[in-house]
């Protein structure tokens, strides 16, 4: 009964893990491309911008004026910086019908997400038909 009680507090520990890890990729996922939108967003807004307007950036409490050419270059550097997070290739997967070499942010994160939500998914079947055995240890004595 002891070693049952152990086993059990071991795969509950492994399946709060898996779901931690699970939400550290969802979080992850949904702060590039939110990250990504805004900066396309704004590269949209400087495309309409007449050359003469004046662009400001938001330093602390303080408004500072920035040059153009300074202000699109931010901002495509930022929009690459993401880009190649979204598409790195030192962490390719083996997908189906896809080459290993240039696989996407998306389909890496869901790939680990699905990964992570088979294998919890299986602790906690496993934590499930555990409690059930121990139950019906506990109530085979009495009988």
């Amino acid at each position: 009964m002891a070693d049952d009680q152990k086993l059990l507090q071991a795969l509950s520990d492994d399946y709060q893990k898996l779901q931690t890890d699970l939400q550290t990729n969802i979080d992850a996922r949904q702060k590039l491309e939110s990250q990504q939108q805004e900066n396309k967003g704004v590269q949209k807004e400087f495309a309409t911008l007449a050359e003469d307007a004046n662009i400001y950036k938001l330093i602390g409490p303080v408004l500072l004026k920035q040059d153009r050419a300074e202000a699109i270059l931010a901002v495509d550097g930022r929009l690459a910086f993401i880009e190649k997070e979204m598409y790195w290739p030192p962490f390719a997967l083996r997908l189906p019908g896809r080459a290993t070499s240039n696989v996407s942010f998306s389909e890496r994160v869901e790939k680990q997400i699905t990964d992570i939500q088979d294998e919890s998914e299986k602790k906690r079947t496993a934590v499930y038909q555990l409690q059930t055995k121990m139950q019906q240890q506990q109530v085979e004595p009495a009988a």
